[in-house]
């Protein structure tokens, strides 16, 4: 990330901007991304730093710093994550405690104002079947027709 985009909200990248300007406009969103070491990977997370910005995904109150509560801006209905994974359901959940739910649930989506989240993980992508594999996508079309009729 530039230095520039550091300090402010602002960008010289005409493809964040694009990224930021449709965001703001979407009507529900759609992320699908590997479970990579517990967080979205580096790619993506950068692209959460650069266009989920203050001032484009949400704003503080006026004289509030940054430690109070955010008022989100983007007008999205819902928000939908999709995520690969190799860890089984078990390890995940007793070692690890699922971290990306809380992550894309409350500290990304709520942080921005969008409060309807559903998630989908699937999993054990690296020994599935054909067969298992067009489920997945069935669910995953099933969900995204659910929330996006």
């Amino acid at each position: 990330m530039p230095a520039q985009e550091l300090a402010s909200d602002a960008t010289d990248d005409a493809l964040v901007r694009l990224h930021q300007e449709e965001i703001r406009q979407a009507d529900g969103i759609v992320i699908v991304h590997p479970n990579w070491w517990g967080q979205p990977p580096a790619i993506l997370t950068g692209w959460v730093d650069r266009v989920l910005r203050e001032n484009v995904a949400y704003a503080f109150p006026e004289g509030d710093n940054g430690g109070g509560l955010p008022l989100g801006l983007l007008k999205a209905k819902a928000a939908l994550v999709f995520n690969t994974s190799n860890t089984p359901p078990e390890r995940e959940n007793e070692v690890f405690g699922d971290p990306l739910q809380p992550l894309w649930r409350d500290c990304i989506f709520a942080f921005c104002g969008v409060n309807v989240f559903d998630r989908l993980m699937f999993r054990v992508i690296a020994d599935s079947s054909e067969a298992e594999r067009k489920t997945w996508l069935q669910q995953a079309e099933a969900l995204v027709e659910q929330y996006f009729a």
